[in-house]
């Protein structure tokens, strides 16, 4: 991320917008379950808030400084935080009661998108949500993300994406602000899928 995405990310607007706004309408009827996979936590916003509403919580980061913040902000505390790249997570099968990912997608290359959504799907349980959002392109966005990773994500075929990693009953809502929502679910019964290559078992 740029300096500016940095900077508002660790901004108190953006973790009271995140917190009191965001979070409590896209999550209102979801239920985390017991051990929630966050993906991309970035400074930590969603993480303080969503320590407080499960059991425990997996954070997973690529970033290596953003890791060792929210390692140690969250030392203690029922959140572990993982440093790794989420299209290739070094964790086991079907172990996650949900999982969420929070504004993180458009930073991932094109190209790994889609081992994402296959990673997601291989960690949760059967019956697990994954539940997120993401951001769409504007000239405010685009001048937020100058010299930045963007890679966004078409909110009009992301329902297929999903269905191809084997979700079932994906359902994408775009916002007025031109950002889009999304939610699925791991069958109950369904085939093993293979963990992505480059995971070691």
């Amino acid at each position: 991320m740029n300096i500016y995405h940095r900077w508002y990310c660790r901004s108190g607007r953006w973790r009271r917008r995140l917190q009191e706004t965001i979070l409590p309408g896209l999550l209102r009827d979801v239920d985390l379950g017991d051990h929630v996979l966050e993906i991309g936590p970035g400074p930590g916003a969603a993480t303080e808030w969503l320590c407080e509403r499960t059991a425990h919580v997996t954070s997973v980061e690529i970033d290596r400084r953003l890791a060792a913040r929210l390692k140690q902000r969250m030392d203690g505390s029922n959140v572990t935080v993982v440093e790794a790249d989420a299209t290739a997570m070094p964790l086991p099968d079907g172990v996650f009661s949900s999982a969420l990912s929070f504004t993180m997608l458009h930073h991932v290359p094109y190209e790994r998108q889609d081992a994402l959504l296959a990673e997601a799907f291989r960690v949760l349980r059967p019956g697990g949500m994954f539940v997120g959002m993401d951001s769409t392109p504007s000239f405010s966005w685009n001048v937020a993300h100058v010299f930045d990773d963007r890679n966004p994500v078409d909110p009009g075929t992301f329902a297929e994406r999903l269905a191809s990693a084997g979700f079932r009953d994906p359902k994408v809502r775009v916002a007025d602000n031109g950002g889009f929502a999304f939610r699925a679910k791991k069958p109950i019964e369904c085939p093993a899928r293979r963990r992505t290559e480059g995971v070691k078992a």
